[in-house]
């Protein structure tokens, strides 16, 4: 089996905007990217998960601007608004209320949509490059450990790739906690 290639950013970027997925290194572990407006990429990025379309994606933006489309800001307290706000760039997801913009593959069964703003150099570097955010999630199969090295990536999810950003994990423990942005409330 060989590896897909490794690519700079604006080329990891090309094959997304492609259809394809991209492995990219996050702020913990390794992740899976794709275009969130393309469903056969999604769907195909869930089936190498073997995760089901109902428990939603995170979508990775390098810029609040970035999710003004897709986030409906004003149903949040102002307060709330703040603190997600405040958090960003930085490993933080927050689960926000969606625009009609956000598609079922992504939201799920949700109302809402997981949204982070990366300060990691690798990761947005891609989403700059991509122009928009893109689905961001671990590269594992859902319910095993998230890889935090590419050896530790299972062999069909690395088969089933188009590329491999450059770069290096973060120092991240664990996957990024989630939150629900109304609440405050720790899902993760």
């Amino acid at each position: 089996m060989r590896a897909p290639p490794r690519e700079s950013a604006d080329a990891a970027a090309a094959v997304l905007r492609a259809g394809g997925i991209v492995l990219h290194p996050t702020e913990a572990v390794w992740g899976l990217a794709c275009d969130p407006a393309s469903e056969a990429a999604t769907l195909r990025l869930l089936a190498l998960k073997r995760r089901p379309v109902d428990k939603g994606l995170i979508l990775l933006a390098a810029s609040i601007a970035q999710l003004e489309p897709l986030v409906d800001w004003q149903s949040l307290p102002a307060a709330r608004r703040r603190e997600v706000l405040a958090s960003w760039p930085g490993p933080h997801t927050w689960i926000v209320p969606a625009t009609a913009a956000v598609p079922a593959w992504i939201r799920g069964a949700h109302a809402g949509v997981a949204v982070r703003v990366t300060g990691h150099g690798p990761a947005a570097a891609l989403v700059t490059a991509f122009g928009a955010p893109v689905v961001s999630t671990s590269a594992n199969v859902a319910g095993a450990p998230p890889p935090r090295t590419l050896s530790e990536l299972a062999r069909h999810i690395l088969a089933g790739s188009d590329a491999v950003l450059e770069g290096e994990a973060g120092t991240l423990g664990q996957p990024t906690p989630i939150r629900d942005a109304a609440t405050g409330a720790s899902l993760r």
